[in-house]
């Protein structure tokens, strides 16, 4: 129980002070909004450009931390596409529940989490998997989407690449993961007052995120099908971790420091970019909003197992 209230309890608590704050009107819809937009539209990126600027590509990059973290994610929207189909959903229902069990909250949660278990220096590998993951999920999401919308269509090939192109390059973390590779690949030419104004800014990134995704949270009633959101769930939370950690100790042979943020990511709730991209596409929005507000109440206790099996 030490892990539980030292880790994740705290990181928790920022959740449930901006779902009260928002509950009891203190926030209000409006101010929600606006704080997510600054910390995921802002903060957020500046903390990626910060991160990614200065880190050792070189040592964070593995292809068997980068199989063990994907091959669960990719299965685990292969599995819920299959699982959604069995359970009658239409196909563009399927994949926006398929996208919703292979997005993890990797950096509003796994993050903070990782960082409070096991410090500061074992963030290295959270910012390797996190620099290619929305730009690859987001990717794979989109073009199974596109595909799936254009079948009977005829849309040609380059229209729908076009689209997935645009839906990519305009997100802001995607803008700020690019940002990170021209600093980091120019050899770091930002001066120190810039870096320091960075710091300040990304500084708030984490906090206003955690606090304004309570204030998100209190509007995702828990509906829909009842199989759909524990599907999604269990493979978000329980398979894709299981298989980060089998194939980290059992094929790739991952440090210590990369078998705990793979796994420690792998573990954490879909992000609310899985109701995100569900609603953009008006398909499957309460299975998908369900999930992460249950899923994430629930990784408080599957968290506590996996740091507690992680060496």
């Amino acid at each position: 129980m030490t892990v539980a209230f030292d880790v994740i309890l705290p990181v928790f608590l920022v959740i449930a002070a901006g779902w009260f704050a928002a509950q009891r009107g203190l926030m209000t819809d409006n101010m929600v909004d606006s704080l997510m937009r600054f910390a995921q539209g802002i903060a957020v990126p500046v903390l990626l450009a910060q991160s990614i600027g200065r880190l050792d590509l070189g040592a964070s990059y593995d292809m068997g931390l980068f199989i063990s973290f994907y091959a669960g994610a990719l299965a685990s929207f292969g599995l819920a596409i299959l699982g959604a189909r069995l359970l009658g959903r239409p196909g563009q229902d399927a994949v926006a529940i398929g996208f919703a069990a292979m997005f993890s909250n990797s950096l509003l949660l796994g993050v903070p989490i990782t960082e409070r278990a096991f410090g500061p220096d074992a963030l290295a590998a959270n910012f390797a998997i996190i620099s290619i993951h929305s730009p690859l999920l987001y990717a794979i999401g989109i073009v199974t989407m596109e595909l799936v919308r254009s079948h009977g269509r005829g849309l040609p090939g380059g229209q729908i690449a076009a689209q997935v192109g645009r839906a990519i390059v305009t997100q802001p973390m995607v803008v700020g993961i690019t940002a990170g590779f021209a600093i980091n690949l120019t050899g770091n030419p930002l001066p120190g007052f810039v870096w320091d104004a960075m710091k300040i800014i990304s500084g708030a990134a984490i906090p206003c995120a955690l606090f304004g995704l309570g204030g998100v949270l209190l509007r995702l009633r828990p509906e829909g099908d009842g199989r759909a959101i524990g599907m999604v769930m269990a493979l978000s939370i329980l398979v894709h971790p299981a298989i980060a950690w089998t194939l980290g100790t059992m094929v790739f042979d991952l440090s210590t420091d990369q078998l705990r943020s793979a796994v420690v990511t792998a573990s954490m709730a879909p992000g609310v970019n899985a109701y995100l991209f569900a609603n953009a596409y008006g398909v499957a929005k309460r299975v998908a909003a369900s999930a992460v507000l249950l899923a994430t109440l629930a990784s408080i206790g599957t968290i506590w197992m996996w740091l507690h099996i992680l060496p």
